[in-house]
């Protein structure tokens, strides 16, 4: 049976259980539920946050239900399209470069577990000017914790990738153990992982809890329920929908725009080994090779503006299209004419500081949240999920940096 196969029957035999469950529509079952149909934690959220929280709670023995609006990987989510970079340099966050360390190898081990890539090892590349900052706290961190890495000079870099252009450039920092993640691809696995683990995986809206102390259950949009001992909301851009009084000053959704260029015929300088992934940082922009021949991808954040992911119009704008073509023809001037073969129009969600916010709800005693993964968070599901994990099991409080009262709007931005 193929793996989507496996997980619309995961997900059709959990709408069963429901619809069968008594008056509370409990969700039970031997293996993910307790035996009065009360389920360990629930989570809510099926993204990167989401499901590695799931599989790290099951790994511990617990019993899981893992609840989406509609399904894992699906289109509008953060966690959906179809790759992500996974790189290694945080300048001086030695912990989310350790973390990153550690969830590569979570990565690589799904992708075995599925007998499908996950992980391709094109290396990243992260360019900028000579003497960049970022770049040399990077290089430093990279050195005391044993990653390798290349530093390039302007000489180097152009000489080692011709196909760049040098304008604004001078250093570039090359991790050739890096590289580029399939993203829907690893959450539907991950999520049918679960799911073969014993947790339930239910295709249904969670609404809100309401009022104050501990929650026993939540109310569906379907018109179900889910019984949980404690509750962890892993729902990205739509957090502070959810808990807009907590969460809505403290999380942002900014729209994302990301373009496929069509390379020409038997041009292979624009995919790997070639092309690594890549950062620029004279523009904040990022992409990836070709891989599995959709086209060279390139990502570029358009002006600040509110984005709504349930409503939002996912159509790249006749700007956008002007302000990619102005780059590519500054940074990769053979693609200048390059066909746009796909567009995608996504968000993510993030925190003024650019630190993820994981906390205790202050209302409810077994209610967590884990979000703000602020643009860098995916490849750090494996990680996020057990510290989220780890929190729930054992009630510790977060890292100061993680906590709900840390958070404030207006704060500079300290992660990239």
């Amino acid at each position: 049976m193929k793996r989507r196969d496996m997980i619309r029957t995961a997900v059709g035999a959990a709408t069963v259980l429901a619809a069968a469950a008594e008056a509370a529509s409990a969700v039970q079952t031997p293996t993910a539920a307790a035996s009065n149909g009360i389920a360990d934690v629930a989570v809510i959220g099926a993204g990167v946050f989401g499901v590695w929280t799931a599989e790290h709670l099951l790994r511990a023995g617990r019993s899981v239900v893992l609840l989406d609006a509609w399904g894992p990987g699906h289109s509008r989510a953060t966690s959906g399209g179809e790759t992500r970079l996974i790189r290694m340099s945080y300048g001086a966050n030695e912990l989310y470069t350790r973390w990153t360390i550690r969830a590569l190898e979570e990565w690589k081990a799904l992708g075995r577990d599925c007998g499908e890539p996950i992980f391709n090892r094109t290396g990243v590349l992260r360019m900028g000017p000579a003497g960049f900052p970022y770049i040399t706290e990077s290089e430093k961190t990279l050195k005391t914790l044993g990653v390798p890495f290349e530093h390039l000079d302007a000489a180097a870099l152009a000489q080692r990738f011709p196909q760049i252009g040098m304008e604004q450039l001078g250093a570039g920092l090359f991790e050739p153990d890096s590289g580029v993640l399939l993203a829907r691809r690893g959450i539907q696995a991950a999520a049918e992982r679960c799911s073969k683990q014993g947790a339930i995986v239910r295709v249904d809206a969670a609404l809100p809890p309401t009022g104050r102390g501990e929650v026993r259950e939540l109310s569906t949009a379907s018109g179900a329920s889910v019984r949980a001992r404690q509750f962890v909301f892993a729902c990205g851009p739509w957090l502070p929908k959810l808990f807009p009084e907590l969460l809505g000053k403290l999380i942002t959704v900014p729209r994302a725009e990301v373009f496929f260029l069509g390379l020409p015929g038997g041009d292979r300088r624009f995919a790997a080994p070639d092309m690594p992934g890549w950062i620029d940082e004279t523009s904040d922009t990022y992409g990836t090779p070709d891989i599995e021949y959709r086209g060279f991808k390139v990502g570029i954040d358009p002006p600040r503006a509110p984005f709504d992911p349930d409503t939002a119009v996912r159509v790249v704008s006749e700007e956008s299209i002007a302000r990619m073509r102005a780059y590519v023809r500054k940074r990769f001037p053979s693609l200048a004419e390059a066909p746009i073969v796909e567009t995608r129009v996504c968000q993510y969600e993030e925190t003024a500081s650019g630190d993820f916010l994981i906390d205790r709800h202050p209302d409810f005693g077994n209610v967590w949240i884990a979000g703000g993964g602020s643009g860098h968070g995916f490849k750090l599901g494996p990680s996020v999920g057990q510290y989220v994990a780890e929190r729930v099991l054992r009630g510790d409080a977060p890292d100061t940096r993680f906590a709900i009262a840390t958070h404030q709007r207006g704060a500079r931005r300290a992660v990239d």
